[in-house]
């Protein structure tokens, strides 16, 4: 599995900043029914389900929201990058500006855990997480994350 297969380039907004995490869960809502054709609201109600189990901030400024959705075929993804930092209760109490969403089928078993893995892997990396905050450009960003030799699942 590779980030190409889960994560289309009209699937990546930079947004200026967000008020809340509920109202950044809005906005990938709105995100994913424009792009994915999923029902926002049932995107919304299932990343604010996922994340009362615990905080998906996972740290150095990356957050993993994730949610397995009826409705939803395959596991996809979407990518945000917010100019103004904000708080996402992480891990490492660090604000948080990339946000890597990952919304997989109700049933999704193992596929939606190696997407996880996956994602993880690249966002870790430092190098790939400076490059894309140093661009503001969705094409750009597309690019930094699918590059092959970043994004090889095992």
């Amino acid at each position: 599995m590779q980030i190409s297969e889960i994560l289309k380039p009209e699937a990546i907004k930079i947004i200026g900043s967000s008020t809340s995490k509920k109202r950044l869960f809005h906005d990938i809502g709105e995100l994913a029914e424009g792009v994915l054709g999923y029902k926002a609201s049932e995107v919304v109600e299932a990343l604010i389900e996922r994340e009362n189990l615990g905080p998906t901030g996972v740290g150095h400024g990356i957050a993993l929201p994730h949610a397995r959705l009826e409705g939803v075929d395959r596991v996809c993804g979407l990518f945000l990058r917010i100019e103004k930092p904000m708080d996402f209760e992480s891990v490492d109490r660090q604000p948080v500006d990339l946000v890597f969403v990952l919304l997989a089928p109700a049933s999704a078993g193992v596929e939606h855990l190696k997407a996880l893995a996956l994602v993880s892997r690249t966002m870790r990396d430092a190098a790939t997480c400076a490059k894309l905050r140093a661009n503001a450009d969705p094409a750009t960003l597309h690019a930094i994350l699918t590059d092959s030799h970043a994004t090889q699942a095992a």
